[in-house]
């Protein structure tokens, strides 16, 4: 199946922030709640070893992806790490929900964050999850280079593969929004009447869903945007998947290579 890099409604500009705020929500609550990421821990841990920080620097957060269930497993063996929560289109709230669960261990910009240029403050491992998908093949390739430039370890994951099988499972995704929609918090009488009453947030996460799916770089797509970076030699890469329940964690791993043979 051919990569096809259509449109999600989230990525616009013009797009209602409190929907896509619904949105990001949902993907949250069922990533937290199913503890999608609760296998990449070894992997979160080789990036922040390799250049000997606590700091991570999570790019295009949405509305804080999996990070509640993965903080419990990561300050186990790194008690003092740091999440910072970023994103082209901060959803504030939801990066407040997080910190107050996990004050000492989380922290946000508020302001616009660009994945393609990240500010030189922000010095640590950076991640993605579930966001990747979203840059098409020029912008992707900024981020890998904009991390082999400032000698960034990164890591990249996705839940899902291109395949006709992870269409099926994301074709009911509106299912699954209403059912889960109850028990997202903080609780929103907005996110009720966007969802029972006039359903934008099903509809709209049903198409994104979709559309995700279609964008996602095969393994072979990545190993292409590897090999046409500036210097990435510099780097020691890896792309590999984690067993996570029933899930399949697919992901990137970049190391400055200077510093990686200790790890690998």
């Amino acid at each position: 199946m051919s990569r096809i890099h259509l449109f999600e409604f989230e990525d616009f500009r013009w797009f209602p922030e409190f929907i896509r705020n619904y949105m990001t929500d949902f993907l949250q609550f069922v990533s937290n709640t199913f503890d999608f990421y609760k296998t990449t821990t070894p992997i979160l841990k080789r990036g922040l070893e390799s250049i000997g920080t606590n700091q991570i620097i999570d790019l295009a957060s949405g509305g804080g992806g999996g990070w509640l269930k993965l903080i419990e497993q990561l300050k186990i063996e790194i008690p003092n790490v740091n999440i910072h929560l970023t994103d082209y289109y901060p959803n504030v709230q939801a990066f407040e929900h997080t910190k107050s669960l996990q004050p000492d261990m989380v922290s946000y910009s508020t302001e616009p964050i660009n994945a393609l240029d990240v500010p030189p403050d922000l010095i640590g491992l950076r991640t993605q999850f579930l966001s990747f998908h979203h840059f098409n093949e020029n912008d992707a390739l900024q981020i890998l280079q904009n991390a082999v430039d400032t000698q960034s370890p990164i890591a990249i994951f996705e839940a899902q593969k291109r395949s006709i099988s992870d269409l099926i499972k994301f074709f009911f995704s509106p299912i699954n929004v209403a059912l889960v929609t109850p028990f997202i918090r903080p609780f929103s009488i907005g996110r009720l009447f966007f969802t029972y009453i006039i359903p934008f947030v099903p509809m709209f996460t049903w198409w994104d869903g979709l559309v995700s799916v279609l964008r996602t770089y095969s393994e072979k797509e990545l190993w292409s945007l590897i090999n046409r970076l500036d210097n990435g030699s510099n780097f020691e890469w890896e792309i590999d998947f984690v067993k996570s329940g029933p899930v399949k964690i697919y992901y990137l791993l970049g190391i400055p290579k200077s510093q990686s043979n200790e790890f690998f």
